[in-house]
C-alpha cells in the first residue's frame, strides 16, 4: 500500500481524483485515512504449499472478475494502475476487457505473478529495479514509490522521543514484525549504551512487552506512515528486513544491518539487501546467521566507527528515487491522456 498511496497523493497534487479497489489487509484502514475513497472485491493470495488454498484463491478472483468490472464501469477511470498485489490480478483484467489504459508498478526486483501476467498488455511497467529480460520501451525504472521523507530531524528526535545528544537504533520488520529481529534485538540492545526505537509489529509485541526493558529501550507495536518517517529521520541506524522499506531507508540516507527474510517470492530480499550491500549503505546478516551477539556485536562496530557510518549514510542517500512517484504519476497521466 505504501507505493499506491505516494503515486495517488502524487497525482492529487497534479489534480487528477484517485479511487482504490482493494482486498480487506490494510488498504482498509490506510486508503480512508489518506482521504481516498476506496471498493473492495473479495480475493486472497496464491498459496504455493496448499494447492486447496491455491484452488481457493484462484476461484475468488474468477468471481471477482465480474465485480471488478462493474465497479471500473461504475468510476469510469482514464487509467489504470496495477500495484502487483493479488488485488491487481482481477482489476488489471478487468480495465484491459474495457479498454482502459493500465500501467503496473513492480516493487521488488523480480516481477511477481499477476505483474508477469499482466505486463504484455500493459501500457508502461514501471520497475523499482532494473530487471534482466525486461528492458524496452514497455519497462522504466523509476524506483520504488514511497512518501516524501520527514526532513526535520531534530523536530523527529523530540517527537519520537529520542534523547539530545544520543545515538539512535531503529529496529523494524514489518507491520506483523519479524520474530528473528525482535527476539535478537531484545537480547542484543536490551543493555546497550544508546537509544532504540523497536517497532515490533503486532504479532510479537505482547511477548516482547512482558519483559523487563530499560527506559532508553523504546518499544512500540506499530506506526502509522506519517510516524514512521518521523522513526526513520530521528535514526542514526537501522535493523531491519530488506523488503520495499529499503527504499525509505535510503531516503532518509540511512545506514543499515539488514536482515532478509529467507523465505521470501524469489528471494528478493536478498536481491534487495545486495543492491544496498554493494553500494556500501548496509551490512547483512543472513536470517539463520542471526543471534542477539551477532546483531549486538554488528551494531556496536557500527556506532563505533564514524566515519564508517557517515560513508555508509551517503552511500545510502546514492540510492534513493525521490521522484519514483511523480515519475509513475506521471506515466498514468500520460496514460490516460492517449
Amino acid at each position: 500500500m505504501v507505493p499506491a498511496l505516494a503515486v495517488a497523493e502524487a497525482l492529487r497534487a497534479e489534480g487528477a481524483e484517485v479511487a482504490f479497489i482493494g482486498g480487506e489487509r490494510a488498504e482498509v484502514q490506510l486508503v480512508p485515512a489518506a482521504g481516498f475513497p476506496l471498493r473492495q472485491i473479495s480475493v486472497e493470495g496464491l498459496s504455493r504449499s496448499h494447492p486447496l488454498r491455491a484452488l481457493r484463491a484462484l476461484a475468488r478472483a474468477a468471481l471477482a472478475l465480474p465485480r471488478a468490472r462493474s465497479l471500473l464501469r461504475e468510476l469510469a477511470p482514464d487509467a489504470v494502475m496495477g500495484g502487483g498485489g493479488y488485488v491487481a490480478g482481477p482489476v488489471g483484467l478487468a480495465a484491459l476487457s474495457l479498454r482502459i489504459p493500465l500501467v503496473l508498478t513492480e516493487a521488488d526486483s523480480h516481477l511477481g505473478l499477476t505483474n508477469r501476467m499482466l505486463a504484455p498488455f500493459a501500457r508502461r511497467v514501471c520497475l523499482a529495479f532494473p530487471i534482466a529480460g525486461r528492458e524496452g520501451p514497455r519497462y522504466r525504472v523509476t524506483g520504488r514509490p514511497i512518501p516524501p521523507p520527514a526532513g526535520d530531524r531534530a523536530a523527529a528526535r523530540a517527537r519520537m522521543g529520542v534523547p539530545p545528544g544520543a545515538s539512535c537504533v531503529v529496529v523494524f520488520g514489518g507491520s506483523l514484525g519479524a520474530r528473528s529481529i525482535n527476539r535478537a534485538a531484545v537480547e542484543a540492545f536490551a543493555d546497550g549504551p544508546f537509544h532504540v526505537l523497536h517497532i515490533s509489529g503486532r504479532r510479537d509485541h505482547p511477548e516482547l512487552a512482558a519483559r523487563a526493558l530499560p527506559s532508553g529501550y523504546d518499544l512500540r507495536e506499530y506506526l502509522d506512515l506519517e510516524e514512521f518517517a518521523q522513526a526513520l529521520a530521528a535514526a542514526d541506524l537501522v535493523v531491519a528486513r530488506a523488503g520495499g522499506s529499503v527504499f525509505e531507508i535510503a531516503a532518509h540516507g540511512l545506514p543499515a544491518v539488514l536482515v532478509p527474510y529467507p523465505h521470501a517470492a524469489g528471494d528478493h530480499q536478498s536481491a534487495n539487501a545486495r543492491w544496498m550491500a554493494d553500494a556500501g549503505a548496509a551490512t547483512v546478516i543472513a536470517d539463520e546467521q542471526l543471534s542477539g551477539e551477532r546483531l549486538g556485536a554488528e551494531v556496536a562496530a557500527l556506532l563505533g566507527d564514524r566515519p564508517r557510518l557517515a560513508a555508509m549514510a551517503s552511500a545510502s542517500a546514492g540510492l534513493a528515487r525521490p521522484q519514483a512517484a511523480s515519475e509513475v504519476a506521471g506515466e498514468l497521466l500520460q496514460a490516460a491522456e492517449r
